[in-house]
């Protein structure tokens, strides 16, 4: 069956409680919204209108994810000040405005229960492409985090081995939203060790700067945006990395790992495609389980990559504009437990590229 919101229902959304929500202003809906429809697959319908207590894919599951709900807000404006309040536990609602240079990476650990966002424009950029110390923020052990409406800018792909922009490293129940993840070192945005019930929406990954060669690493050229799984030997990622990207935007410059799957049920829903720089987008590695439904690749190579010891791949309903090689999935992947609001393939070009990335104005209710 399919849902098919309308006016009284996003009237209702709008009017009811913003548990999920610190916000300087709610937004107002655009009238796009109210013709998009949900396809059920169980559960209930996620990410309704307005409603920012339900946020959209796999974050909805496991007791949902609520950040730091109505806490008081922290606003920070210099690296000292955040660095602060993302390692005080008492602090649940982070506000970042302007442009914060991190000079040494931050880390957000063992904490439960918050949420960090940026007001327009705000920015966290880091200028280091060393082995050890690039990296903007490295996320390990939490639970139950928001971060939404931020641009991460690092100096530039660079082969070290270093670290990425941003890494979620065993967390459970984190939705990113509306954020802007661009010119790793090592990587974007990259997921791990055991971390699940993830959700990534409205977000757009890209490479600006040129990449820098001859590091280490051996590659000339490492724009590889999103790892999702470690390694082939991180057997214990086996029934975790459950991980949803909604409305993504792998925006030029990106070469691969959007994303490289090992390991996680991931679904790949209302994403776009258009990085001429790509060898491939999609890649299915060590027991990946990937649903990619009504996606829009448009002049990439190699949309889906089917490595060695998958799981299954399930390719539907997606569309291939003057793509060349592999676009074919294999098998049946997971039913997901949840339903989420979905555009028709045919709106995503236009809605994605007008809407992914940092373009809110702050923590605003009704992303989707």
């Amino acid at each position: 069956m399919k849902f098919k919101s309308t006016i009284s229902a996003l009237l209702v959304a709008l009017m009811i409680g913003f548990t999920g929500c610190n916000t300087d202003e709610i937004a107002s809906t655009n009238a796009e919204a109210t013709t998009e429809t949900a396809t059920p697959t169980s559960g209930s319908l996620t990410a309704k209108v307005g409603n920012c207590a339900q946020v959209p894919g796999w974050a909805s599951q496991n007791g949902g994810t609520t950040g730091g709900g109505s806490s008081a807000e922290t606003t920070v404006t210099t690296y000292a000040q955040l660095k602060s309040a993302i390692e005080s536990s008492s602090v649940k609602v982070i506000k970042v405005t302007g442009t914060i240079t991190v000079t040494t990476r931050l880390s957000l650990q063992d904490q439960t229960g918050k949420t960090i966002y940026g007001t327009k424009g705000a920015k966290l950029v880091s200028t280091n492409q060393t082995k050890d110390a690039s990296g903007i923020i490295n996320i390990k052990r939490c639970k139950n985090l928001i971060i939404r409406n931020l641009i991460f800018e690092g100096p530039g792909a660079y082969d070290t081995d270093g670290w990425d922009n941003a890494i979620l490293d065993d967390c459970q129940n984190v939705w990113v939203d509306h954020c802007e993840f661009r010119d790793g070192v090592d990587g974007n945005f990259d997921i791990k060790n055991k971390s699940d019930y993830i959700t990534v929406s409205y977000t757009k990954f890209g490479y600006l700067k040129a990449p820098k060669a001859g590091g280490s690493g051996g590659s000339d050229d490492h724009r590889y945006s999103n790892l999702i799984g470690s390694s082939d030997g991180a057997t214990a990622d086996r029934g975790k990395l459950r991980i949803t990207f909604a409305r993504c935007w792998w925006a030029p410059g990106c070469k691969e790992r959007m994303p490289r799957v090992r390991f996680g049920k991931v679904h790949l829903i209302n994403n776009y495609f258009n990085s001429t720089v790509s060898n491939k987008c999609i890649a299915a590695g060590v027991e990946a389980d990937i649903r990619i439904e009504k996606n829009v690749f448009e002049g990439v190579k190699n949309p889906i990559d089917l490595m060695s010891g998958y799981t299954a791949v399930t390719e539907s309903n997606n569309i291939f504009t003057n793509v060349t090689g592999t676009k074919a999935g294999n098998k049946t992947a997971f039913t997901p437990p949840y339903s989420i609001v979905t555009l028709d393939a045919a709106a995503v070009k236009a809605d994605v590229s007008a809407n992914a990335g940092a373009t809110f104005t702050g923590n605003i209710c009704g992303s989707f």
